[in-house]
């Protein structure tokens, strides 16, 4: 472990994070948030917003694919997208939905500025991000895809996409 030069929670908590933050509306599967976790410690993203029904922390299926990461990311509850997209405005932060719609620009397109603040949102496996959600957002990023299907799970698009965010952040990787 000592060669993977991993953090302690101690060190997790105290270091620096990127100003990107995930939000996941009514997420079904508990599996697929710990997925998010997990990623988002990865990635060290600031924290992740979970809103509807989507299950939250201490549940059994999270702690089982977030691995630990449950216990350091932070994150915080909303009764609905409207509630978490209203605090992400305040904090000065740009919300993208990802989704497959109308105007949707492809993630690979998209400039991120490294400077910026940014929140993106995850929908339901089966119905996606809600359209009240997306017309309250700057804009939607959509994943190309060239094969037959034409959806990803939610947490493979939370990977693809949270990296293509952040992936021009990292000055220095230690390891």
């Amino acid at each position: 472990m000592d060669e993977l030069n991993r953090k302690s929670v101690e060190e997790f908590k105290r270091t620096d994070k990127i100003p990107v933050i995930a939000v996941l509306e009514n997420i079904r599967s508990a599996y697929n948030v710990g997925s998010v976790f997990r990623t988002a410690d990865a990635f060290l993203l600031n924290a992740i917003y979970i809103t509807g029904y989507t299950c939250v922390p201490p549940h059994k299926e999270i702690k089982k694919t977030a691995l630990g990461a449950e216990e350091t990311v932070d994150w915080k509850q909303f009764a609905n997208a409207t509630e978490a997209i209203k605090l992400l405005r305040e904090e000065g932060y740009k919300v993208y939905a990802v989704e497959q719609a109308m105007n949707s620009h492809l993630l690979q397109q998209v400039d991120f500025k490294s400077d910026e603040k940014i929140a993106v949102i995850f929908g339901n496996e089966v119905t996606g991000v809600e359209q009240d959600t997306i017309l309250q957002c700057d804009g939607c990023i959509e994943i190309p895809q060239l094969g037959m299907k034409h959806s990803l799970n939610i947490a493979t698009a939370a990977g693809v996409v949270l990296w293509e965010i952040i992936r021009n952040r990292i000055t220095q990787v230690d390891h």
